[in-house]
């Protein structure tokens, strides 16, 4: 009986293919736009964590100012010295590595190309801190951070944009009145989590920038790496107290600094994107609804249409669950055939988004079944009301309509 009632409803189908085409179109939108919204929110929110790791695993940045970002007030806050640096990697337990960065902007100069760019002072601690690995050349010699040479490593970025083609380690480039000996090249990395070219950069040793660039001893940022297992929360009460200490702060003193947590900000950025992405497919999801209107709309016309064909089975004892099922099963059949289609389309969509936006195509098995399932629903559910229409009709009544 099913495999009968199941060959009735694709008959039907079939002929009306134009109209079947279009009474599903509502559920392939709306399929789509659900699986390619979830799609591209999770691949947003896996790139913003990537990109929020990469800046380095277990690490604090300490800043002088008590607000971040942008219009911070570091300007009335003193700044770091090297000295602090050594404390926090001497005085405090669950801390691996402690690195003090002194930054300034600079030309960089190779032959007849030049390249504005950031110059980042600091120690070999910097490479580890920050998950820097090294593509080509070495890091510095510690007789030259003692005395402060003239060697630098470049960024991906600054390589390609002076030299091209050209192997960069053991050239000299020029930064400002500066000769400096390229001794190696470091590993891209792309863009960071508030999209900065991390790769567009050179690093010196923090003496060379302090007494050859900036002329002062200032430390501008504090990179602090904990161990694997630390406690966070721990660690950052223990450097805020020995930095308050140092800072020569009272109790009723405000911190004239901030320590962010990179952990703590993947994880806020990642929930705040997952929050939008559940938004959006919630938004997306509201299509299935008319999707799922447009088709209860096509079959109570499917059922005035054949009426007559409706009497004539119940006359010859056709029962009315029967008709019931062949109404409802259509319904679900052509619901079913648009979250396919739906399907197919949010792939294509998603994969061509993620390609444009820079962030990973992740497909999820869960997401696809969820919306097909919710389309097959969304086919009963609205499809039983015109099937039960169908199913109710008085035969004789049935016969005389024209």
């Amino acid at each position: 009986m099913w495999l009968n009632i199941l060959g009735l409803a694709l008959r039907e189908i079939r002929r009306n293919l134009l109209r079947s085409f279009l009474t599903i179109l509502g559920i392939v939108i709306g399929v789509a736009a659900v699986i390619t919204m979830v799609t591209v929110g999770r691949g947003a929110t896996q790139a913003v964590s990537d990109q929020i790791t990469s800046l380095g695993t277990n690490l604090l940045m300490v800043r002088p100012g008590q607000r971040l970002g942008p219009g911070r007030d570091a300007a009335g806050s003193p700044p770091f010295r090297q000295a602090d640096a050594e404390a926090i990697a001497a005085q405090l337990a669950g801390v691996r590595r402690v690195a003090p960065q002194a930054s300034t902007g600079a030309v960089a100069v190779y032959g007849a190309r030049n390249w504005s760019t950031v110059v980042h002072g600091s120690t070999n601690a910097y490479f580890e801190t920050n998950n820097w690995t090294l593509a080509e050349g070495r890091l510095f010699e510690e007789a030259e951070q003692r005395a402060g040479s003239a060697v630098c490593i470049i960024g991906a970025t600054v390589r390609r944009e002076l030299f091209g083609s050209e192997e960069p380690v053991g050239a000299r480039l020029r930064l400002r009145n500066i000769s400096c000996e390229v001794i190696g090249l470091l590993r891209s990395k792309g863009q960071g989590g508030i999209g900065q070219d991390q790769d567009d950069v050179v690093v010196m040793p923090i003496n060379t920038v302090q007494r050859r660039l900036t002329g002062n001893q200032n430390v501008g940022t504090l990179l602090v790496s904990m161990d694997d297992g630390a406690d966070a929360e721990g660690v950052k009460a223990d450097l805020t107290r020995l930095l308050r200490e140092r800072r020569k702060l009272a109790e009723s003193d405000e911190n004239n600094f901030n320590v962010l947590d990179t952990q703590q900000l993947a994880e806020t950025l990642s929930s705040t994107t997952q929050v939008m992405t559940t938004l959006l497919g919630a938004v997306a999801a509201v299509s299935l609804l008319v999707g799922g209107i447009g088709i209860m709309n096509i079959m109570l016309v499917s059922v005035t249409e054949r009426t007559r064909e409706i009497g004539i089975r119940l006359a010859i004892g056709a029962l009315g669950h029967e008709v019931l099922l062949q109404f409802l099963i259509e319904a679900v059949v052509l619901a079913a055939l648009g979250g396919l289609v739906g399907i197919v389309v949010a792939t294509a969509a998603s994969i061509a988004l993620t390609g444009v936006m820079g962030v990973p195509y992740l497909f999820d098995v869960g997401i696809n079944l969820l919306s097909f399932g919710f389309a097959a629903v969304i086919g009963v559910v609205f499809g039983y009301f015109p099937a039960r229409r169908a199913a109710r009709l008085d035969p004789i009544e049935a016969l005389r309509h024209e």
